[in-house]
């Protein structure tokens, strides 16, 4: 077993949100990110971020997408959520044929990722990841 001594988990008091969550209840899902201090009160010297989430159904069920949304408020951020989430779809979309191209042809990539479900890439935005090319989960 690893020395977990060595591991920081220690909080970045300067870099807070809270998140707030807005829906439709039909083509998906806002969370907002607002910024927030250490006592808990709004900062707003950083702007709120917002985040996209979707789902897209495959064949051993629906796999869950985030990715940013563009927007200096919350009706921008409803207004591109559409173009977000198709674009984040068309990437997911992207990878799963190049990861089934792999498999079919018996490739093995460095770097593609070993585990999971058949070395599908993680991420999401707990490591400060954006809406780029990787599948992310919330």
């Amino acid at each position: 077993m690893a020395d977990m001594s060595s591991i920081d988990v220690s909080m970045d008091a300067n870099n807070l949100y809270r998140e707030e969550i807005v829906t439709d209840r039909q083509a998906g899902t806002l969370r907002m990110m607002v910024p927030i201090t250490s006592l808990g009160t709004p900062d707003p010297a950083r702007a709120t971020l917002y985040v996209g989430e979707a789902q897209l159904m495959t064949q051993v069920g629906p796999l869950p997408i985030s990715f940013e949304v563009e927007g200096k408020t919350l009706s921008e951020a409803i207004a591109n959520y559409g173009t977000a989430a198709k674009g984040a779809i068309e990437r997911t979309v992207a990878e799963l044929q190049e990861m089934r191209r792999q498999a079919a042809s018996g490739l093995i990539v460095p770097g593609a990722g070993g585990a999971g479900m058949g070395g599908m890439p993680g991420g999401g935005f707990a490591a400060g990841g954006r809406g780029g090319g990787k599948i992310q989960m919330p």
